[in-house]
C-alpha cells in the first residue's frame, strides 16, 4: 500500500510542478516529408536527342543547364559538334536539347562556312539552319518564310517573331546566326 501510494505521489506531483507552456505559444509543427507533386515540380523534364551516347527524357533538377543534360545523356559522341550548343543555357521544363553531329566532310569550296562559322539567317539553306541546336526543319522552314515575307533579318532578335522560337531559344542561338 505504501509503495501505491508513492507511485501516485511521484505521478502527481510530476503533473503539478511541471511547467506550462505559456499561454498563446503553438504546439511544435511536425514537418511532413515533401510530397511527390512536391518533388516533381522542382523537376525538369527536357528531351536529349543528337549525337549523344543515350538519347531520351530525362528529369533534372530546376536551375540545371544544358551541360547537365548532356552529361546525362551520357555525354557527347565522338561525332559531336558541342561548339554549335550552348552548355551553359539553362533548361526550360520540355525543352528538347539537340546535340549536333559532324556530317561527312567535303572538300574544296563547296564546303561552305566551317563548323564554327556563324550561319546567316539571310542566306542561309533550310539544312544549316535544321542543323542549329533546337531548330528542326518546321522551324528552319518558318525561318526562310519569315525572310521572304519581312525582308532581311537586322537582328537576331527578330526570330522572337517566328511562332515556336522564344527568349531561351535565341538565347541558345546568340553567337551560332548571325543577321
Amino acid at each position: 500500500m505504501l509503495a501505491l501510494c508513492a507511485v501516485a505521489v511521484v505521478v502527481v506531483g510530476g503533473r503539478v510542478l511541471r511547467p506550462a507552456a505559456p499561454r498563446g505559444t503553438a504546439p511544435p509543427l511536425i514537418r511532413a516529408k515533401p510530397s511527390a507533386s512536391r518533388t516533381r515540380a522542382a523537376q525538369l523534364v527536357v528531351d536529349v536527342a543528337g549525337a549523344v551516347r543515350h538519347a531520351g527524357l530525362y528529369r533534372l533538377p530546376q536551375g540545371s543547364r544544358i551541360a547537365d543534360a548532356v552529361a546525362r545523356a551520357g555525354g557527347a559522341t565522338a561525332r559531336a559538334q558541342l561548339e554549335l550548343v550552348n552548355l551553359a543555357a539553362p533548361l526550360a521544363d520540355g525543352e528538347q536539347v539537340l546535340v549536333p553531329a559532324r556530317g561527312p566532310g567535303v572538300a574544296g569550296a563547296a564546303a561552305g562556312p566551317s563548323p564554327t562559322a556563324p550561319v546567316d539567317l539571310n542566306s542561309a539553306t533550310i539544312e544549316q539552319l535544321d542543323a542549329l541546336p533546337g531548330v528542326g526543319p518546321v522551324t528552319a522552314q518558318k525561318i526562310i518564310d519569315y525572310r521572304q515575307a519581312h525582308g532581311p533579318f537586322r537582328s537576331v532578335d527578330e526570330l522572337d517573331a517566328i511562332a515556336g522560337i522564344g527568349p531561351a531559344r535565341i538565347e541558345n542561338l546568340r553567337g551560332l546566326v548571325v543577321p
